[in-house]
């Protein structure tokens, strides 16, 4: 039954490599132990690829402000790749601009777009008021604490009687409780809300009790940027488990059951194809794409990140929860930004006001830090919140409040530097905040002497080789499993390397 697979006695490691590389190909050893083929149409879930149209069981993440660019999405999509626009941060015009982009080179996608949560209502709706009006059909959720009424109208606006629905949501989060929120319905109280200013019809909201809130959920582990830090071997089985227990008790249809993918980490084959027997339905990726030509970053940027390895990166203060303590991951080599960010913070936690510094100490802060006065940092951000944010209360409660003022100050430098790293602003470089995770390390230690090295090639990655060569590179590891299984341990022989380019 097996006569068309080639039978292989007494095979030497190279030639069982040269077969194991060939992923579509079929053999066995000594006759009746098969290795199977392993492409990636076969890791994973078939349900990721035929939802979002695309070929690899995978999808590059959004990283904010833009760094997951509009051309990092285009790049990805005509390889057939899902990626996610980095709207998060963004003004809504360059959120339509990098759309209507994106639309032009991929009219039928795949692409996706964030939607990072925001404490101001009428971003999040001025966002999701764009997507509905250009007729996105995927959005990737981060940074949900509680869902919100509009990321619940963009679920229910694409929902149709037939069990169809045309807005996909990807839920992009690290703790079991933010997952059980987007495993069940929409919340009835969101839902009755929405009919009642109109903003979604009755047939919607009876339709969205019917339906899981999210489509896919992205289990994000130790990332870069914002990071609860968790290591994905806990977290995935976790959440596969919660998933199905959930999707039981709700009775849903199987072909609504959410699929659990894994990110935060991935930086290589190894850590792709561990994911994927753990039984993530698909890989994300992220600070590895930061470092590819298509991110909207600087060069100097993509150099740090090149020379980077797992041990240099640390947590320091983040801009927009500063006074709660709230932390992201960041690159530390080649920059000062976490040093300076952290003592801000012992500041912050030390004085009540800008005037209870001592005088030695914020001019330190001026020369060295802010390079500016303070006095400017405050016109500065007093003109961003009324003219940009327009929230003239925040600037006059802080002109009653010495402590919110020292706040608001103080997350000026936390707010630009991100804006200098992806900007290239000369004579900033040691204030760049970068952010990174550790799988940077692994990444450069997968790419290193390839022709995905700058070091060898002169240029910077593409988004396309980098997730093509994770990928195939995983599906080359599970052969190499399948042979381990067969009692035959090739791995002081085997690696796979991105060798040429697809």
């Amino acid at each position: 039954e097996n006569s068309a697979i080639p039978v292989l006695k007494d095979e030497q490691p190279a030639s069982l490599l040269e077969k194991v590389a060939q992923l579509d190909l079929a053999f066995s050893i000594a006759g009746d132990r098969t290795i199977y083929p392993c492409t990636p149409s076969t890791l994973g879930s078939k349900g990721f690829l035929k939802t979002y149209g695309v070929e690899y069981p995978m999808y590059a993440g959004a990283m904010a402000k833009g760094i997951a660019s509009a051309d990092m999405v285009i790049a990805a999509g005509q390889a057939k790749i899902l990626a996610s626009f980095g709207a998060g941060g963004l003004p809504i015009a360059a959120v339509r601009q990098g759309l209507e982009k994106i639309q032009r080179a991929l009219p039928s996608g795949p692409y996706a777009v964030n939607l990072i949560h925001s404490p101001f209502e009428d971003l999040e709706k001025a966002n999701v008021d764009l997507f509905l009006e250009k007729g996105v059909r995927v959005v990737e959720a981060s940074a949900f604490m509680s869902l919100t009424p509009q990321l619940v109208r963009y679920r229910c606006c694409g929902l149709e009687d037939g069990g169809v629905v045309k807005n996909r949501l990807i839920a992009k989060l690290s703790r079991t409780e933010l997952a059980e929120m987007f495993l069940r319905p929409a919340p009835e109280r969101i839902l009755q809300k929405l009919v009642a200013s109109g903003e979604i019809t009755p047939k919607q909201a009876a339709l969205a009790r019917m339906v899981p809130l999210a489509d896919d959920i992205a289990v994000e582990a130790d990332s870069g940027g914002h990071t609860d830090n968790r290591p994905i071997h806990v977290l995935l089985p976790l959440i596969i488990q919660l998933r199905n227990r959930i999707h039981k008790e709700c009775n849903f249809a199987d072909n609504l059951k959410v699929r659990v993918g894994a990110g935060g980490g991935i930086g290589c084959p190894s850590a792709a194809i561990a994911a994927f027997d753990m039984g993530a339905a698909f890989v994300l990726t992220g600070t590895i794409n930061q470092l590819t030509r298509q991110a909207g970053t600087c060069d100097y940027v993509r150099t740090q990140l090149a020379g980077a390895t797992y041990s240099d990166v640390t947590m320091a203060p983040a801009a927009d929860m500063f006074d709660q303590g709230v932390e992201l991951q960041v690159l530390k080599k080649g920059t000062m930004f976490a040093a300076r960010a952290k003592k801000l913070y012992e500041l912050f936690l030390k004085y009540p006001s800008l005037e209870a510094i001592p005088k030695v100490e914020l001019d330190r802060l001026e020369k060295r830090t802010f390079k500016q006065s303070v006095e400017q940092i405050w016109q500065e951000t007093k003109e961003y919140y009324i003219n940009r944010l327009h929230n003239p209360d925040k600037i006059k409660r802080a002109e009653k409040d010495g402590k919110l003022k020292l706040s608001l100050v103080f997350r000026w430098y936390l707010s630009k530097s991100s804006r200098w790293a992806n900007d290239g602003v000369q004579g900033r470089t040691t204030d760049y905040q970068i952010w990174c995770g550790p799988a940077i390390g692994s990444f450069n230690d997968f790419i290193a002497g390839t022709y995905l090295d700058k070091n060898v090639s002169g240029v910077f990655p593409c988004v396309q080789q980098v997730s093509k060569h994770i990928i195939h590179g995983a599906c080359y590891h599970q052969r190499l499993n399948q042979l381990r299984m067969n009692g035959i341990d090739l791995q002081d022989d085997a690696s796979y390397k991105p060798s040429t380019p697809f």
